[in-house]
C-alpha cells in the first residue's frame, strides 16, 4: 500500500469530528485471537448449529459451555495490537467517536477504547438462561477457569449462558439504534471484516447513505470493496498504525486539534 493511498483519508480525519469505525476479527488477528474452529482442530468435528445455537444450547449446556470456556481461556492470554490502540486513541481524539466491533473477545475494551458497541456481545459477559426477573440483562465475569462449568445465574441459580449474539438470534434492539445512530458521521472506516454478513454489512452501506466517507482496510479486496469511497488493503494493524502516524504528522506541522495532548 503506497503511503499516497492515504492522503484522501488523512485529510478528511484531520478535519472530522464525527468518526465511526466497525471492526471484524481481522483487527484481533495480530494478537494470536483463534479462528472459529480452532488452531488445533480440538473443535473440527462440531458444526456450528452443535455450538453457538439456543437450540444447542437446550440440547446440550455443558458442550457448548466446554467450547466457550476452551476460547475464554485463550483470550485470556491474547493481549491489544497496535490496531486496538491506534482505535483507543482516536476514541478520545475525536468528539464523537463511537466503535461498532463484531468481535466478541473484549480487546477494544482492554485497549481502553471508549464508547464501544458490541453488535454481538462479548464472550465476557453472562445472561440468565431463564432470564430470571432478578438478573441483569447480562453481567461481567473474567473468571478463567469458572468454578463450575456450566457457571450458574447468581440470582436464580438456574443456568448461565454466554452473553453473545447465537446463530439465529437477533440484535438487541438497543445496540442496533446505538449502531445506527453512530453512521450519523464524516468518515466510516471498516476495518479487518469482508462487510457482507447481515445485519452488520448494512451498517456502512447505510453510512454512505447519510453522506459519510467510507472506507475499508483489509488484507485483500472483498465481495464489498466497490461499495467504499476508498479501500485501503494491508493488516490492520499496519495501516492504522501508518494513519495514525501521518495524521500527528500533519497535525503537528499545521498546528491543528492533532498536534494537542489529547
Amino acid at each position: 500500500m503506497a503511503s499516497e493511498g492515504l492522503t484522501p483519508l488523512v485529510r478528511r480525519l484531520a478535519e472530522a469530528k464525527r468518526v465511526t469505525v466497525i471492526t471484524g476479527a481481522g483487527v484481533s488477528a495480530a494478537s494470536g485471537v483463534p479462528t472459529f474452529r480452532g488452531a488445533d482442530g480440538l473443535w473440527s468435528n462440531f458444526r456450528v448449529e452443535d455450538l453457538a445455537t439456543a437450540a444447542a444450547f437446550a440440547r446440550d449446556p455443558q458442550l457448548v459451555w466446554k467450547w466457550y470456556a476452551w476460547r475464554r481461556e485463550l483470550l485470556a492470554a491474547c493481549r491489544p495490537n497496535r490496531a486496538h490502540e491506534v482505535l483507543a486513541e482516536w476514541s478520545r481524539r475525536y468528539p464523537k467517536f463511537t466503535l461498532i466491533t463484531q468481535n466478541v473477545d473484549g480487546l477494544h475494551e482492554r485497549a481502553g477504547t471508549e464508547n464501544v458497541v458490541r453488535f454481538h456481545g462479548s464472550l465476557w459477559d453472562l445472561q440468565c438462561w431463564n432470564g430470571c426477573p432478578d438478573s441483569p440483562p447480562s453481567w461481567r465475569d473474567e473468571r478463567v477457569p469458572f468454578p463450575e462449568l456450566p457457571p450458574r445465574c447468581p440470582h436464580c441459580g438456574g443456568l448461565a449462558r454466554p452473553g453473545v449474539v447465537w446463530f439465529g438470534e437477533a440484535i438487541d434492539p438497543a445496540v442496533l439504534a446505538a449502531s445506527l445512530a453512530a453512521l450519523d458521521c464524516e468518515v466510516c472506516i471498516v476495518v479487518g471484516t469482508s462487510a457482507v454478513v447481515y445485519p452488520a454489512a448494512g451498517l456502512v452501506d447505510e453510512a454512505r447513505r447519510r453522506g459519510a466517507f467510507t472506507v475499508e482496510i483489509n488484507p485483500e479486496r472483498t465481495e464489498a470493496t466497490d461499495r467504499f469511497d476508498l479501500s485501503l488493503q494491508g493488516r490492520a494493524e499496519d495501516v492504522l498504525d501508518r494513519l495514525d502516524a501521518r495524521l500527528r504528522s500533519e497535525g503537528s506541522s499545521s498546528g491543528n486539534r492533532l498536534s494537542s495532548s489529547q
